[in-house]
């Protein structure tokens, strides 16, 4: 099967609007011949002011050849505007179309896909990917069907005068096409990829240390603790000076080229006059020197495009890197689970290009209202079990039973309906919290949404909001803490009210004062509910019904509270850790 070039898949995002782009190359074309005619009446000019010589009255043809002139490039100059404004109209529309289709597929991906790949680079590929094509196609396309049109039009105008000059003149023109060549090949678009990827990296690690700049700051960490940063911008140093060194030579000898054309000419005319001059070389010899600079800027339009084709292949390979990402499957005879319980079997699973499962072999049951905690040493698979549950991936192996039903035979609008998550970094939008808490419920009324900001403890931060619940988070110098936030995203979950809930690390950077409010709201929030906790405050979780203790994404342990403290095993090795800590911190803070 033939592979699409990058044209046709941006023709695929046009639409009808193709036809403009089309329409665009045929009014570059017509205005790039056209700009050719101006030279001609300029030709005109200085032949008739040679003839004359020196009696420059005679010369009464000046005034219309300059005003022939003036007027072909005003022509020329009115056709190009006209070419831009139907490249633009069709580019603008690819932009929004690449867009908008690329959100409703990532819309369609499992939960778990932006933590897999990242913010910043996600960004980057909508956002970066689709701006580029909107210059190479508003601007670059349409230059370029001009400058391929211009050369045919100029080898008519240097041949027709002396051919001899015109054929000198080409010289240096092939040689700099023959270089361009050397700088726009296959060698070239695999540095171009790299560097764009070593550029995606680094602004996606660039996002993560934004964000993780408060936990250096809270543990006195320096920066260089954020190695993988580190690593991307000397990733991208390093493609980019290898990038430029390996252009170095080639741009060199290019743009030698392309000026060399005069020095060609200059050669030409000391060799051609030797036994004198006439005036019909003289004029000619003055015409090419005029009309030779339009080659230089011919040859820079069709580098200058070549170089920005392989960015948009690059940015359409990137933007089809996305589209191709499979989103879950739907079942085509969906069920509805039968209560809250929730039953894995057997269950395995392991992150892309990961060496080992992260979950692997898990069985357990948690029953329809129990209360239940994950906990466990970092990378145990705490998080990514209750992500399995909620159905953010599939399992590679075995089964997770919500209410007795498969979760991949529950329609995912359902499933969504069924299981609410608490971040512990929660997101809210720049909108008003009104609207933000009305995402968990978006047919609740404006009474509702109150109702749950006051059981989630939320009151006293909608009394210091210049206009309330109507306050538009993140507009002029309004902006809530981070346990303010949680607060706010636990009332969305109790106005989802979700008969399942998963609480990932909620509190883990709440202040004291935010944190025995998000605690109250988590038990008003638990009332009746299924619910799983991932902490490693392990207070918090000392009423559950059940703890599970995960280390290298096995269950290492499971039982109360009272009945693991009492097996002397990693809980409660963990439990004494942490009383050490919680210990040590009171004393610091008395002393």
């Amino acid at each position: 099967m033939k592979k699409e070039s990058s044209l046709q898949k941006l023709f695929d995002y046009a639409g009808n609007y193709r036809y403009l782009t089309i329409f665009s190359w045929i009014l570059s074309v017509i205005s790039a011949w056209i700009a050719l005619v101006p030279f001609y009446y300029i030709w005109k000019i200085v032949d008739e002011v040679l003839q004359v010589l020196p009696d420059f009255g005679k010369a009464v043809h000046l005034s219309r050849y300059g005003w022939s002139a003036v007027g072909f490039a005003l022509l020329s100059m009115l056709i190009y505007i006209c070419a831009l404004m139907c490249s633009h109209i069709a580019a603008f529309r690819v932009q929004a179309n690449m867009r908008s289709q690329t959100m409703r597929h990532i819309i369609t991906l499992p939960m778990g896909f932006m933590d897999g790949i990242g913010s910043g680079k996600i960004r980057k590929i909508v956002n970066e990917s689709s701006e580029a094509t909107e210059t190479y196609l508003a601007h670059q396309l349409p230059d370029r069907a001009g400058a391929m049109a211009t050369p045919v039009g100029l080898l008519v105008l240097l041949l027709v005068f002396d051919w001899r000059l015109g054929l000198l003149s080409l010289v240096p023109v092939v040689i700099a096409f023959l270089i361009m060549g050397s700088m726009t090949g296959n060698e070239m678009k695999e540095k171009m990829a790299q560097y764009q990827n070593s550029l995606e990296e680094m602004s996606n690690e660039a996002v993560e240390y934004v964000r993780g700049v408060p936990v250096v700051k809270t543990f006195g960490q320096s920066v260089f603790s954020f190695k993988r940063f580190k690593e991307a911008i000397d990733s991208y140093e390093k493609w980019v000076i290898s990038y430029t060194k390996d252009l170095r030579l080639p741009m060199v000898m290019y743009t030698t080229m392309i000026n060399a054309v005069f020095a060609v000419l200059i050669a030409a005319a000391f060799l051609f006059t030797a036994n004198g001059i006439t005036n019909t070389f003289l004029l000619n010899l003055i015409f090419y020197i005029m009309i030779t600079p339009i080659i230089t800027v011919t040859l820079n339009k069709i580098m200058f495009s070549s170089e920005n084709a392989m960015i948009v292949e690059d940015a359409i390979a990137r933007i089809d890197s996305v589209m191709s990402i499979k989103p879950l499957e739907e079942t085509e005879t969906p069920q509805s689970p039968k209560g809250t319980s929730i039953t894995l079997e057997q269950v395995s699973f392991r992150y892309q290009d990961a060496a080992k499962d992260a979950v692997h072999k898990v069985s357990l049951c948690i029953k329809e209202g129990e209360h239940v905690a994950f906990v466990g040493p970092s990378g145990g698979g705490k998080t990514t079990l209750a992500s399995l549950i909620a159905r953010f991936w599939d399992a590679s192996e075995g089964k997770i039973c919500i209410g007795g039903v498969d979760v991949r035979q529950i329609a995912s609008r359902e499933l969504m309906n069924t299981v609410s998550f608490v971040f512990q970094d929660s997101k809210l939008l720049k909108m008003s919290i009104l609207d933000n808490v009305r995402m968990g419920k978006p047919d609740a009324s404006k009474a509702e949404v109150l109702q749950a900001l006051t059981d989630a403890g939320c009151d006293d931060i909608l009394a210091k909001m210049p206009e309330g619940v109507d306050t538009i988070i993140g507009s002029r110098g309004t902006y809530v803490s981070g346990g303010e936030a949680q607060r706010i995203s636990i009332a969305r979950a109790m106005l989802k009210n979700a008969p399942i809930l998963i609480l990932d690390e909620a509190t883990a950077f709440a202040d004291p004062d935010n944190e025995a409010k998000v605690q109250e709201a988590f038990a008003r929030l638990s009332k009746g509910k299924t619910v799983i906790m991932i902490a490693h405050r392990l207070s918090t979780i000392t009423g559950t019904d059940r703890i599970y203790v995960l280390k290298d994404g096995r269950i290492e342990e499971q039982g109360s509270h009272d009945a693991l403290e009492k097996q002397a095993g990693l809980y409660a090795h963990m439990w004494t850790e942490y009383n050490k800590s919680a210990n040590w911190k009171v004393g610091g803070a008395l002393s």
